[in-house]
């Protein structure tokens, strides 16, 4: 029987992950793709910013459905709870999917969601095709591994339990050996030269054979990312990992999101003053979302990763929709009352 590829997308938050499976649905050539977000937080941000790329299947019928969530938790814990019964179910409509993408949490290893793909459940019906690692350039060409350095310190102490006890320098040694594939994002934030010099640097990091590919703004064909025909699962044994040994692990409960959906509009250039505020006196590692801005029939997408913002209006409300601002915050050791109160008190001015 044949079975069902399935590529999986790792790496850090803010490298641009959802930005590319959004550009792969919406340039999908054809294919019936199915995808599963991990995400850390209650509410979806990534998987309802995927629905909303409206994509349709040849009859005109919306492919929401094909959007699978799986919070609160990295997939390599969740295997029993949610993945493997959440891959059952797509492997049921297998006849309706050409392949399944996941995009992985930041906070977590890719080898142990593809030790999942041996387990009989699964194994006689879909396959690891390829592990696309997403990279930051512009925060390698600065000596970092994420977008902003403040955000990597802090993430870094709360890796030691939260990433199964391990520092973000072998995380991301992690991600490297486990690749098919390496997207350089961000790439255009630099010159030719720094490119070219972050390119070497990871060539000396990565498995043999492995290739670089640069992208921006998650623009690229799907014809690189899908189709490797790797077989992941049945030759781990050559992409090692810091983690082999290891029988389980624990995780850091100090590590929080704060939910917020407020009926409330924002500038963006005001809110954005206000969050960044909020990131100068909490340990907050990424902010997401959705914003309602006055007077514009559009919805605003926000991203922050450290002090960085950026924000983009992604498609107009629907009829009946509720105008909503919905921000995820995720953060250590985070006061809910404490993160309302920064995005609302004072009032941002509209």
């Amino acid at each position: 029987m044949h079975k069902i590829p399935v590529t999986v997308v790792t790496g850090f938050l803010g490298a641009g992950k959802t930005t590319l499976v959004r550009h792969l649905l919406q340039n999908n050539q054809g294919r019936r793709i199915a995808v599963l977000v991990n995400e850390f937080g209650e509410v979806g941000i990534d998987g309802e910013l995927l629905k909303s790329c409206q994509v349709c299947d040849e009859d005109g019928t919306p492919l929401d459905s094909n959007i699978v969530e799986l919070a609160n938790g990295c997939l390599c814990c969740t295997v029993q709870e949610e993945f493997l019964p959440t891959m059952q179910a797509l492997i049921q409509r297998r006849d309706q999917i050409d392949c399944i993408v996941i995009e992985t949490s930041g906070l977590a290893l890719p080898k142990p969601l593809v030790q999942a793909f041996r387990w009989p459940e699964i194994r006689t019906s879909a396959t690891v095709d390829g592990v696309v690692t997403v990279v930051d350039c512009d925060a390698l060409a600065s000596g970092r591994l994420v977008g902003d350095l403040e955000a990597l310190e802090a993430q870094r102490q709360a890796d030691d339990s939260l990433d199964h006890e391990t520092p973000i320098e072998e995380l991301f040694e992690d991600q490297l050996n486990c690749a098919d594939l390496v997207l350089l994002t961000k790439a255009d934030h630099v010159s030719l030269e720094t490119r070219q010099h972050v390119e070497s640097w990871l060539k000396n990091q990565l498995p043999a054979g492995v290739k670089i590919v640069p992208c921006e703004h998650g623009v690229i064909s799907p014809d690189v990312l899908l189709g490797f025909n790797a077989a992941v699962e049945d030759n781990l044994e050559q992409r090692p990992s810091h983690h082999d040994h290891e029988e389980e692990h624990e995780h850091d409960d100090n590590i929080t999101s704060v939910p917020l959906t407020l009926d409330q509009a924002f500038e963006p250039k005001a809110l954005v003053e206000r969050l960044q505020a909020l990131v100068e006196t909490a340990e907050i590692y990424r902010i997401k979302g959705f914003v309602n801005v006055p007077n514009k029939p559009m919805r605003l997408v926000l991203h922050g990763v450290g002090n960085r913002f950026d924000y983009f209006f992604d498609r107009p409300w629907r009829p009946g929709e509720p105008r909503l601002t919905q921000l995820i915050v995720i953060g250590q050791n985070l006061d809910s009352d404490q993160v309302r109160a920064a995005v609302l008190q004072p009032p941002v001015s509209v």
